[in-house]
């Protein structure tokens, strides 16, 4: 099949199952509002607001909302694509909370909390739900820890998945996970973001849809380094399996479901984040390994990589727990203490007397 053939066949499923799903529900009355204008977030808003939600983004710089809001442009983070004329866009954080249904944070995680605070006043009957993959730096604690501290009460959920930024909103098929304790809640959120190209999967493993999104920056880090060494196809398919199994390995200790990590937002998230250039962890990982500093790296790629504190937080953290955690570690080595690049890869062939699939053999999970 051609790829014009190929274009006029996804446009006509797209179109069947849009007007199967106004038929089936409509969403026009569902108030949406996304907290950031950064990739992911002004994605998700774009997408609620084609599947007909009432939209707000909020952007806290009151110039960069006021020309998204008249260009329908994010110059910023996606410029190479138009928004939907009905998504609105304001720099009042008020407006944007109160009366709403659902509130998506897409905030970086350093000022996560910073945020819920400012919000809390605002909040009585919105439901919460963090689009952030991080770690918050010292505390330890997930997004979701940080919604139950600063917004007890409130429902909440976290959304995970192989959710490259740029390919949803140029309408390429993808799906994600959303977790939450909550049925209302999971309803909810796939009312608004689940469309023909877009599908949302439910969980009620919150801890380790989280804990795989945040952990596979690391070795998207790690893959973005090995790119720059021209590693081979083996190397490749050996660090993204034996990252599985430190995640697993690592989200078990804390509680977390292995089974989850065999979804999107495990291997589906680690094989995404570890292929693509258009990952900001890999794109770090990448300049690393060209021999620019982590301060140069970061100034370059110009937005959050959440990769570099996820690997001080997870790497002590793992330490604490006594987790054999061998790529974290030579890779914090290589970022904080200059040691060579290599040891990544020497990191991977330690130890070969381990189980090749965690949990399968016993007594050796730990050794």
């Amino acid at each position: 099949m051609s790829q014009a053939n190929f274009n006029d066949v996804l446009a006509q499923y797209q179109q069947q199952r849009n007007q199967a799903k106004s038929e089936r529900k409509d969403n026009s009355n569902l108030r949406i509002t996304v907290l950031g204008g950064g990739s992911f977030g002004t994605a998700m808003a774009n997408l609620a607001t084609r599947n007909g939600c009432d939209t707000i983004m909020w952007i806290r710089d009151q110039d960069a909302a006021k020309e998204i809001q008249e260009t329908k442009i994010n110059k910023r983070y996606l410029p190479d694509f138009k928004l939907e004329e009905k998504l609105k866009v304001s720099s009042d954080l008020e407006a944007s909370v109160k009366d709403r249904d659902l509130i998506l944070v897409a905030i970086p995680s350093h000022s996560f909390r910073k945020v819920l605070k400012q919000i809390a006043p605002l909040i009585t009957a919105q439901a919460v739900v963090s689009l952030t993959k991080g770690i918050e730096k010292d505390s330890f604690c997930f997004m979701s820890d940080i919604i139950r501290q600063e917004l007890p009460e409130v429902p909440y959920g976290v959304l995970s998945g192989p959710n490259l930024a740029k390919e949803i909103v140029q309408g390429m098929p993808a799906g994600t996970v959303i977790a939450s304790h909550s049925e209302q809640l999971r309803n909810a959120v796939q009312g608004a973001l689940h469309s023909a190209l877009f599908r949302v999967f439910a969980s009620d493993d919150v801890h380790g849809v989280e804990l795989g999104g945040a952990l596979k920056n690391i070795y998207a880090v790690a893959m973005g380094m090995g790119a720059a060494y021209n590693v081979g196809e083996n190397t490749k398919s050996m660090l993204i399996t034996r990252a599985l199994a430190e995640m697993s390995r690592f989200a078990v200790r804390l509680g977390a479901n292995p089974l989850t990590f065999l979804g999107l937002s495990g291997v589906g998230d680690l094989f995404a984040t570890c292929n693509s250039p258009l990952s900001r962890n890999y794109q770090v990982g990448f300049a690393l390994g060209q021999g620019k500093s982590l301060d140069q790296a970061v100034a370059e790629l110009g937005q959050t990589a959440e990769g570099i504190n996820t690997i001080e937080q997870v790497k002590a953290r793992s330490e604490e727990l006594e987790v054999y955690m061998p790529i974290t570690c030579a890779l914090y080595e290589v970022i904080f203490n200059h040691a060579p690049p290599l040891s990544v890869a020497l990191s991977l062939m330690e130890n070969g007397h381990r189980s090749d699939v965690e949990f399968v053999l016993p007594h050796q999970s730990e050794s």
